[in-house]
Formats: C-alpha cells, structure tokens, sequence
C-alpha cells in the first residue's frame, strides 16, 4: 500500500506519465499542456540515464515511460488493469500457433523535435521498433533486457553470432523473424510461442528510439543515456544528473484525451478531465532526495507538489485512525492511497540441512515456521500499517487475482507447536516456547 500526499494551493494535472501515480484534477479548459502549471516531486534514488535499452532502474523507467513509447500500455481507470493499444491500431494478431505476431502502427505520430532529424518532422514507423528490437539483440549494446527477444525470432541467430565475433551488428541485414512489411506494418516471428511476449511489449526496453538519435549521440556501447528523444508526452528539458531532471510537454505529441472510466470511485475525475487533451501540464521537476526527513520537510515547506509518504514517517502525516492530522487537513493536503501491485515474500533454501529436503518432518518444519510467523504485526510495526496480508501470488488490481480466494496462511503459534510436536521436534523452555 503506497501513500501519497498533494498540495491542494498548486493543483496540476498529469496523465499517462508514469512519473507521477496519482493522476491530479485541474479545473479550467485545455486545449494543449498549460505551460504555466508545473509539478514537483522527487525521486528518493538517482537515475542512472535514458536509454530504453541500457537503462535498467526503477527511476530512471520512469522518466522514460513519459518521454518514449511501447506499443502497448495499461488502462489504470479499470479494474483490473487492463492492457490496450498505445502506438499500436489494435491488439496483435497473433497466428502460426503464437508463433506470427502482425502489429499495425497508428500512422501520424511523431516524435520531438530535434537536431538529429535535421530540422524535418520525424514520424515514428514500424521499421523503428524493428530497429529498436534489433538494439536489445546487440551484444555491443549489452542490454539487460535482451532476454525479451534472445534465441527467440526466426533467422536472428547468424546476424548475433557474427556481430560477436566482429564486434558490429549489422543492423540494415535483413532477419526474416523481424520485419517491417511496409510504413505502418510489424511482423514478429518467433521460434516457439511466447504469449508472454505481450506483456514485456508494455515495458520501455520494446519502446520505440530513433536510429537517428541513437547513431548521432551514441558512445562507445551505442547508447544514447542523455539524449532521449521519444513520441512520448514529454521530452527532457534539462538534466543534472543525481540533482534534477525537468521534463516539458512535447508539442508534437498527438490528438489524445483523457482516458473515459466506467467505475464509479473515478467519475467526479472524470468529470472534470473529459475530453482534456494530454499532456495536461506543462512542466514536471523532479528533485532527487534520498532521505525521508528531508523529502518530507520539501513538502512542508512548500518546495514539492506531490510526495510519497515514507514509511518510516507515517504516523507523522497520519494519525492512529489512518487520516492525515491536522495540521495537514487544514492546509488543504490531499491523501491518496494505492495498492502497488507488488509482492514481498521470503522462501527457504531448500538446500539447508535444517530446513531444507522434502521429507515429511522438514515440510511440517517449514509449514510451522510459517504459521508462527506473525504477518499482521510486521503489517503494523514494520510497514506502519501500510501494506495487506498476500492471499496469493497475484496482487490485487492484476488479472489473474481472485478476491475469494485465501490461500495465506493464518498465524496461528499453537497449531504450529501442535504441528513440530507431531513430528518428534522437542525443545520446549520453560514458557512454552521452542
């Protein structure tokens, strides 16, 4: 359970942007971002730069998510989140057994102005994700996410096994599993299916970059961290790194408006975001500040817009009955709550030869553990309150997760005595306990 608090004197509106979770309501028309609305938030750790290919980290993700785009994303005003067409015309039409994927671009996109294009408006096409894919394919690019795609499309193989031994990937030898049919046309072929594929083409290292860009500010491993130039919302004003990194409205981004919602918790939103064209605010700043303290003294004084709550100061904004106190309510601070779809878990070595094995007595011994483990006192010591006992895998808010199903278990200290006694397990002290 993530925590975020607002000010309420400079209200400013954000949306798609992966920057800022919680999406601000700002009354008034707009045509256009309204470049005289700014946000400003922090990160609590560095980035590390802006590269879909290269970067790896959760903040540095995240300023990418603004300026680049995948071609598919997540619908967050629904329930569970589902997943729909960004760039793309429609889902994939997935053939071949889930071996042919054919994808179709929206023409008439384009990304930001900028001096690699040479002054000509640059429209994004379905040979720029083939080149982008072909990016996480290069050894010399060293991408942590050439997972996505490795010994996975028909007729990549010879074109990785001689880039490795020249140390240049050739990127204009054509790959029959990798191709664009013609301007707005992909067609992926896989070796075996993968329909898990579809998820990773939500995630920024599929998202599309320019070859232009990245032949024009590349270094030595072909990467292009502090030249980001997107078809996202935004695009990147200025950067100092581990300090600030300030984000402006991309005027060249496309006829798009704020998302409709069916659920009820979202209409008054709604209501006053229907029909507003995105990007809505013009400027986001974001500060990096590690520690808590002063993070939360930033917002106190004025100095961010938007900050999540650490964990460690939640009884300072909230009280015992989980509202913000006074002395924020009364400054107009607005509390958000979100479920993070996340999961936190700890697992045995199954290896030990104490809790390892799988003989019956150890499976009983590791199911005891888990029974005398007291989850809702680390929920309200540990997480301040601010989290919810795991019934299972799926997270709340997720496809796949089921609100009647329970498969947690429950702490319970003297069945689990029960449970060690039944297998021979002694060591009892004077208390009753082990």
């Amino acid at each position: 359970m993530a925590l975020s608090i607002r000010s309420k004197a400079r209200v400013a509106a954000q949306a798609l942007s992966a920057i800022i979770l919680a999406v601000f309501a700002m009354s008034g028309a707009a045509a256009a971002a309204d470049m005289t609305k700014t946000i400003r938030t922090a990160f609590i750790v560095a980035e590390t730069g802006f590269d879909p290919a290269a970067s790896s980290d959760l903040y540095s993700d995240s300023i990418q998510r603004a300026i680049f785009d995948t071609l598919y994303g997540f619908d967050y005003l629904t329930r569970p989140y589902k997943r729909v067409p960004r760039t793309a015309t429609a889902m994939p039409e997935i053939t071949d057994g889930g071996r042919t994927w054919t994808i179709r671009i929206k023409p008439g996109i384009y990304f930001a102005d900028d001096a690699a294009f040479k002054g000509k408006k640059r429209e994004l096409t379905a040979a720029d994700y083939v080149y982008s894919w072909k990016r996480l394919l290069d050894p010399r690019v060293r991408s942590p996410f050439s997972w996505y795609l490795q010994d996975k499309v028909v007729g990549a193989d010879p074109i990785v096994e001689a880039a490795k031994k020249t140390g240049r990937f050739d990127y204009d030898a054509p790959i029959d599993g990798l191709r664009a049919l013609d301007r707005y046309t992909l067609r992926l072929q896989l070796k075996e299916p993968d329909f898990i594929l579809i998820g990773y083409m939500t995630q920024t290292p599929m998202a599309a970059v320019a070859r232009e860009v990245i032949e024009a500010y590349g270094d030595t491993s072909g990467w292009a961290m502090a030249n980001p130039v997107g078809t996202g919302p935004y695009l990147l004003k200025s950067w100092r790194r581990g300090q600030q990194i300030v984000l402006e409205a991309n005027p060249n981004y496309r006829d798009e408006t704020f998302p409709e919602s069916s659920d009820p918790a979202d209409r008054e939103l709604v209501a006053k975001m229907q029909g507003k064209k995105l990007p809505i605010v013009g400027r986001i700043e974001i500060s990096i500040i590690e520690e808590s303290n002063p993070r939360l003294l930033a917002f106190n004084s004025g100095a961010l817009d938007y900050a999540n709550v650490p964990s460690d100061l939640t009884d300072t904004v909230l009280d015992a009955g989980g509202n913000l106190r006074p002395a924020y309510a009364e400054r107009g601070v607005v509390l958000g709550r979100v479920t993070q779809p996340a999961l936190q878990y700890a697992y045995f070595n199954m290896e030990d030869p104490v809790v390892g094995g799988y003989a019956k007595d150890k499976i009983a011994l590791r199911r005891a553990i888990s029974m005398a483990f007291d989850r809702p006192q680390m929920i309200r010591v540990v997480y301040q309150g601010q989290a919810l006992p795991a019934t299972q895998p799926i997270p709340p808010n997720l496809p796949g997760h089921d609100d009647s199903w329970n498969v947690g278990l429950k702490y319970d200290p003297a069945a689990a005595n029960a449970l060690l006694d039944r297998f021979g397990y002694t060591g009892r002290d004077a208390e009753g306990y082990r």
